[in-house]
Order: C-alpha cells, then sequence, then structure tokens
C-alpha cells in the first residue's frame, strides 16, 4: 500500500493514500490536542471544542449547516478526541471529493464557536458524561488511569468533569484553538480513489494560510510505582467491571510488535487463553480482552472483563495465573503462528475501507511523525519468536508494573491485596 506525503511551508503534513478503483474517499483533518494536553482547570476543553467546530462557519453559519450538506451528499461524518489527537473526518463517494474537502477544511479553519450553541452543546456532553457513567466497562478505565497517573494529564478522562464542563466560556475555546489548532500540529490526510498531484494541491490551497505559531508541547508523563496498587469504585452493578494494567513501553519501542502477539495469545479472539479458560470452562463472564495501549510516552498492557462479583476474586486469581504461566513457559509453535495470522488478517481485512487506510496513515504521522506501511508491520510481527513473547511477559508482568482498577460492588479485602501479585 503506497502513500505520498508533503509539507508545506508553514509546517502541516499532507499524507495521500491513493486507493484506485475503490469507490470511496475519506477525507480526515487529525491535530495534536487532547486531553493530555491540558491543565487540570482545562481538563475536557479538547473534546468540548470538537463538538463546537461542527456549529457552523462564516460560509455555513447556522447550527446543522455542515451535518445537512455533508448528509445531502450521501456523506458519513464524525470527529473523536483522544489523550493527544482530535479528529475531523467525513468520507463519500469518490466523485464528491472536492465538495467533502471543502466541507471538512472550512469546520476547520473557519468555525464560529457561537455562543448559543456553546451552552446548548454543553447540555449534549454534560449527558454524553451521565451516559458513560452508567457504563461500567467503560468508565473503569478511567479509573485505572487516574489510578496509575494520579493528578497529572494522563490521569484525566478526555470527557473531563461536569464542573469543568459548567465554566467553560467562548474565550476559553478562542484561546485553546489559537495555542493548538496551528499548522505545525495539523496533519490532513485523504485516502481513497484520487489523484495524488491534484489533491495535495487542493489541500495546499485551503490550509497554506493556516498559522505557523510556536508549537506547545505537552509535558511528559511520570511514573512511579514499586508495589500493586488498586482503585475501587462503588457503584450498584449487577457485575463488577476491572481492568488489570500492567505499566509498559511507549509507541516508539521496538517490542510493541512482540507486545500485540503477547495480547492476542492472551485475550484476541475467541480461541485466546483467556477467552477459553474464563467464558467456555469457567462460564464466568460475557467478554474478556487484552490489548496494550500505547502513547508518545506511556503504555499499558490491559487485561478487562465484567463478573459476578462473587466470583470476582476467583477470576482475577485465574488471569494472575495465566500471567504466570505465559512468563514461565514458551509459546507453542502453533499457538504463536495462529496468533500471528489473527494480528495478519485482521490487520488486512482492517484496511478494506478509505476510513480505515486514512487512520491508519494519519495515526501513524501525527504521533510518531513516521508512517509504517501494512507490509512492514506485519514483517514485524512475523519475526516474533516465542522467546521474544516470554522475554517480554516478564518485562511488563510485574508487581511494580501491576494495577487493578474496578467497578461495582466489589469490596478491597485482605484477601484481594494478597491475590494481587505475580
Amino acid at each position: 500500500m503506497k502513500y505520498h506525503k508533503k509539507v508545506l511551508r508553514n509546517g502541516m503534513r499532507i499524507v495521500v493514500a491513493p486507493m484506485k478503483d475503490n469507490p470511496t474517499v475519506t477525507v480526515m483533518v487529525l491535530v495534536e490536542a487532547g486531553s493530555r494536553y491540558e491543565n487540570k482547570r482545562m481538563n475536557g476543553i479538547s473534546h468540548f471544542l470538537e463538538h463546537i467546530c461542527f456549529k457552523g462557519t462564516s460560509k455555513r453559519p447556522h447550527s446543522g449547516d455542515i451535518s445537512h450538506e455533508l448528509d445531502s451528499l450521501g456523506a458519513e461524518s464524525n470527529a473523536f478526541t483522544g489523550d493527544e489527537v482530535t479528529g475531523y473526518w467525513a468520507k463519500g463517494r469518490a466523485h464528491q471529493f472536492d465538495r467533502i474537502l471543502e466541507i471538512v477544511s472550512d469546520l476547520y479553519l473557519d468555525p464560529l464557536l457561537p455562543k448559543n450553541d456553546i451552552t446548548t452543546e454543553r447540555g449534549v456532553i454534560i449527558e454524553e458524561l451521565n451516559m458513560y457513567e452508567d457504563l461500567p466497562q467503560r468508565i473503569v478505565h478511567d479509573v485505572l488511569g487516574k489510578l496509575m497517573y494520579k493528578d497529572q494529564p494522563a490521569g484525566r478522562p478526555i470527557i473531563g468533569p461536569k464542573e469543568n464542563l459548567l465554566r467553560f466560556r467562548r474565550p476559553d475555546f478562542i484561546t485553546y484553538r489559537n495555542e493548538h489548532y496551528i499548522a505545525p500540529k495539523t496533519t490532513v490526510v485523504v485516502a481513497g480513489n484520487v489523484s495524488v498531484a491534484e489533491t495535495e494541491k487542493k489541500i495546499a490551497t485551503y490550509f497554506s494560510h493556516l498559522p505557523k505559531a510556536k508549537y506547545v508541547p505537552r509535558a511528559k508523563t511520570k511514573e512511579h510505582q514499586k508495589t500493586p496498587q488498586l482503585l475501587l469504585k462503588a457503584k450498584k452493578t449487577d457485575q463488577t467491571h476491572f481492568v488489570l494494567g500492567f505499566r509498559s513501553f511507549d509507541l516508539f519501542d521496538k517490542r510493541i510488535p512482540t507486545l500485540e502477539v503477547l495480547a492476542t495469545i492472551l485475550g484476541r479472539g475467541m480461541s485466546s487463553r483467556l477467552f477459553r479458560k474464563l467464558r467456555d470452562e469457567m462460564g464466568v463472564c460475557y467478554y474478556v480482552r487484552a490489548g496494550d495501549e500505547t502513547s508518545t510516552d506511556t503504555g499499558v498492557f490491559k487485561i478487562a472483563s465484567g463478573v459476578d462479583t462473587k466470583r470476582f476474586e476467583e477470576v482475577l486469581q485465574e488471569i494472575l495465573n495465566q500471567v504466570r504461566r505465559i512468563k514461565n513457559e514458551l509459546v507453542g509453535p502453533v499457538e504463536l503462528a495462529k496468533a500471528k495470522e489473527i494480528i495478519m488478517g485482521r490487520t488486512q481485512m482492517g484496511l478494506e475501507s478509505s476510513d480505515d487506510v486514512a487512520n491508519w496513515f494519519g495515526e501513524q504521522e501525527i504521533l510518531r511523525k513516521k508512517i509504517q506501511t501494512p507490509k512492514e508491520a506485519l514483517k514485524e510481527i512475523s519475526a516474533v519468536t516465542a522467546k521474544d513473547v516470554q522475554k517480554v511477559a516478564r518485562e511488563i508482568f510485574r508487581n511494580n508494573n501491576l494495577n487493578l482498577a474496578t467497578v461495582g460492588p466489589v469490596k478491597n479485602t485482605p484477601r484481594l491485596k494478597r491475590i494481587l501479585k505475580v
């Protein structure tokens, strides 16, 4: 899969991934802005600003104009906010590319940030926050972040606390946007059936005047842990949802492909070790997942599930048994090969549409500043050995890396503390 990268004079980056004969095209604008760029008082403003950018521009001054026009093209559109990146995108038929690019560029470059719509959207976001509070399997990850990173940006939720959401005013959004929505922090990605030269030219026309202001980096996350730690969020629920989090590696680390294989063996797919043990044999859960989440300066290997509170300690003990097993026993060749095939198959199937391709190239460029093709990534997966898996397991599955977050009625008992060790 080929791509073309160009850097404008103002420092903004363009990535075009041509997909010949693909009937669609995706336009995605990414900016280095997210919860890790916020201080405590401003926590939540990145996500709030993402919502407000859709509420009108000079060309499309009314709330609903942007969505109506994109819907009229038969296009899909949305936006997202992460801890380090905010993204705006639209996907439609390839022959609608010019109009899609113009609309997405307009909402990114010229949002009015209308005062009345800020007030209205405040209620929407508070209801979004309330919705997440009713989803323990989601908010348990915020509990883990708070446990691991304490009062740092990495330990705060992307959506922010309700008191901040109620306090933000239009000048706050203008100040934050002027600081972060600048050329050196912006990448525009286009994937689909387009001409590379024409696409680069059109993007440059829209974005060449994006300000080249001073780049403001985020504070580096500090990590310190000596023993296993836990944080239990009491909530009246039918299950206890929990996440075991082990400190791992940042996204630049060469051991990331090995972590992918390790996660797949433990908890990705219906034939993974944890799925077979917890669901097929013990019948104690509906879901169990393992995966590694990385940022530019942190990483956490997660194992998550939701179980009957009465059997929580039993399940936790079994998961930790499986963790110890993969530390002490080499993975067999058949299981290792299967894990690699799962990763390769899902990666390739996950790149069938233009939005997936745009996300692949865009995420790497905006965060790593260096793009790895799918072929290059899968070559690294193929090279992982059983000894690599065991070595990495021994490096991250340690007591001074171990964290447990729960949401539900589970109690902090002496037995729980005794179980929590590897």
